[in-house]
């Protein structure tokens, strides 16, 4: 029997240990880490909706009116009226016709994509999605593929390998560790030429990319033109859950096929309520959008000024690919003392020899406080013996992954 601790001492040797840190108050542009004050650069709270008032008094209202809980799963009596207004308000912001929710954006892809991938079939992933989708395609019983990351050429090899069987395509619209975008509009097109179905989890596009915070999906164009858009309300629209939007005949079919819809409870309703009060005010408040966009500029100006090199990031997520893991830890440590919370991202999260600092901004940052985050990271950086710009830039940490995957 594998020994537990052995395994964790050896974690920690390879500078792969994982910690949680105790954060006091809401999610801002500043926490309360450990008794004193530090700039958060580590949140998926990209708008700043997680402590909004009016989220905050949507989800206190809700608790009154609703309860705490939903109390059974949705095909019992976990569904409320508070349910299906957010799911027509999700289709509709997403350019669908339905939409379904789930306990999480990652529960929705571990639901939809066995529901639409079964034994004899065949589903293809990019090879660097989101851990949800990888193992989604692995439950699904399907022969799996894992195309080159944002190669449509590899894709359309894969596809023609499939020999007509029936196909499904899934990806990131935007990809979490590099803050890269889909080729969506060739994908979009190699789906239709093979016939087969697309999925496409906008997590980290929603709030964040497209006309009003859209997606991915509604900026390159393609809105009605793919099958399954997943995504969360715990990133940009600050609460929790997650949900798919598709066509009304694949909602039903879900409804009868989605484990993780079929056998967990329903989504709490204060967290529907202030998903729905988050919604509301993107959607009232597109400049919130246009805010998210000018403060990543500027952090990734002000990173350049400091020599590192941000290429790649499309754009909340900047990734500072230093390579070494354990020098990443360091990098970040040395960052926390002086006041900036950023994150370590390891393998297996990123493939070997690609570790990085990855750094997540948020429109209720100010110009000065992505200057002050740039020049500490920088200071950092040689504090720890790590020259910026001397890294694996993100097209690099892509080549390095490739041939790793060709050589399994």
């Amino acid at each position: 029997m594998l020994d537990l601790e052995d395994r964790l001492d050896e974690l920690n040797q390879l500078g792969l240990h994982q910690r949680m840190r105790m954060v006091s108050g809401p999610q801002g542009p500043r926490v309360v880490l450990d008794g004193r004050p530090v700039l958060l650069l580590c949140s998926g709270n990209a708008l700043g909706l997680a402590d909004h008032p009016r989220v905050r008094q949507a989800a206190a209202d809700a608790a009154m009116r609703w309860g705490v809980g939903a109390g059974a799963a949705r095909v019992s009596s976990g569904t409320m009226t508070l349910h299906r207004r957010l799911e027509e308000r999700l289709a509709a912001f997403t350019g669908q016709r339905a939409a379904l929710l789930f306990g999480s954006g990652a529960l929705a892809n571990l639901g939809v994509i066995p529901a639409l991938a079964r034994r004899g079939e065949v589903v293809l992933h990019d090879e660097l999605s989101h851990c949800s989708i990888v193992d989604g395609c692995r439950l699904s019983g399907a022969d799996v593929v894992a195309y080159r990351h944002g190669d449509a050429d590899h894709l359309a090899w894969a596809l023609r390998q499939c020999d007509g069987r029936a196909a499904l395509i899934a990806t990131d619209g935007m990809f979490g560790m590099d803050g890269d975008v889909a080729p969506l509009g060739d994908i979009v097109a190699l789906a239709r030429r093979f016939d087969a179905r697309l999925l496409v989890d906008e997590a980290h596009a929603l709030g964040a990319l497209g006309p009003g915070g859209r997606g991915a999906v509604a900026e390159a164009g393609l809105e009605g033109e793919v099958d399954v858009v997943t995504g969360t309300l715990a990133k940009a629209l600050g609460s929790y859950g997650g949900f798919a939007s598709c066509d009304h005949v694949t909602a039903r079919f879900l409804v009868h096929s989605a484990r993780t819809l079929l056998h967990s409870t329903a989504l709490p309703p204060v967290a529907a309520a202030a998903a729905m009060a988050a919604l509301e005010l993107l959607e009232e408040q597109p400049r919130r959008v246009e805010k998210l966009r000018a403060n990543a500029e500027s952090l990734r100006e002000e990173l350049a000024r400091e020599g590192f090199e941000v290429s790649g990031a499309a754009a909340h997520v900047v990734p500072l690919v230093v390579g070494d893991s354990e020098l990443a830890a360091r990098i970040v440590d040395v960052a926390l003392e002086a006041g900036v919370f950023a994150e370590a991202i390891r393998p297996p999260v990123v493939p070997e020899g690609t570790a990085r600092i990855r750094l997540a901004v948020m429109a209720s940052h100010t110009r000065a406080e992505l200057r002050e985050v740039a020049t500490v990271l920088g200071r950092a950086a040689l504090k720890c013996g790590f020259r910026p710009g001397a890294g694996v830039p993100v097209a690099a940490a892509h080549q390095v992954f490739d041939g790793l995957a060709e050589a399994a």
